[in-house]
């Protein structure tokens, strides 16, 4: 489907690379689901689903291949479409031209990796918990097993949910300077004493930088905040809804 609405960052226009930040927009879902929802963990109808992913992995023109997600520091290496049930993992990995790897989010940070030298690319999802644990070093270090090196991988941060959008507890702070107390910068003040705002793409884009990335970004979209281009599991429970669609990332090694 060439016409799929996708978004795209400069960091990722990179030779032999094609890669998408699809929208909600363009699939057959219905209701709370509208309409490219390409999650099979939701309880949207499995045609549509199927159908959707089916059109996303059309647009980036090859075979569509995500992990059951599950919130962890695991990433997995793809040759091709899983033998069997997807792994539990949270970031995909592969250097191998048309295995299109995708990470699946709905206010968790999508990042899409590559390094154009050594074709080695990579989706990952990382939410805080993943983020936290080092979903992103995970990826990279698969990606350093296949070849990359960190100075040469471009990182780009997906629609995600905003530091306007995202409140939280004091306890959810104390997760974060436990592991490091400079990780205080990443909360500003909330609406009230006891809540924060979070920064998760500045917290995924610390990490990046950390572990050596040559060059990364975020696209600056807030899902939450954007209801007619993305799903948002937060806004999903603010509203009352009972379920939310799942957003794709993705991105693929084009044939040389």
């Amino acid at each position: 489907m060439a016409d799929l609405p996708v978004l795209t960052s400069p960091l990722l226009d990179l030779p032999g690379v094609r890669h998408a930040f699809f929208t909600r927009q363009g699939g057959v879902s219905q209701g709370v689901y509208a309409s490219l929802n390409v999650g099979a963990g939701s309880k949207d109808d499995p045609a549509a689903v199927a159908e959707n992913r089916l059109r996303a992995a059309r647009r980036m023109g090859g075979d569509l291949v995500t992990a059951y997600q599950v919130h962890s520091a695991r990433a997995e290496r793809a040759e091709g479409p899983w033998p069997g049930k997807p792994p539990e993992a949270d970031a995909v990995v592969t250097r191998t031209p048309g295995v299109v790897c995708g990470a699946l989010a709905a206010d968790c940070a999508p990042i899409l990796m590559a390094d154009p030298q050594a074709r080695v690319v990579a989706a990952v999802h990382a939410g805080w918990q993943g983020a936290l644990a080092g979903v992103a070093e995970a990826a990279i270090d698969r990606m350093v097993e296949l070849g990359a090196a960190p100075g040469r991988i471009q990182a780009a941060i997906g629609p995600c949910i905003g530091p306007r959008s995202y409140e939280v507890g004091l306890e959810y702070v104390a997760r974060f300077t436990e592991a490091d107390p400079a990780y205080a910068r990443f909360f500003t003040p909330g609406a009230t004493a006891d809540k924060r705002n979070f920064d998760l793409p500045a917290f995924v884009l610390a990490r990046l930088r950390a572990a050596g990335v040559g060059a990364c970004g975020w696209i600056g979209r807030d899902t939450c905040a954007e209801p007619d281009h993305f799903f948002s599991n937060r806004r999903a429970f603010r509203q009352g809804e009972p379920d939310y669609g799942r957003l794709l990332s993705a991105i693929v090694l084009t044939p040389q």
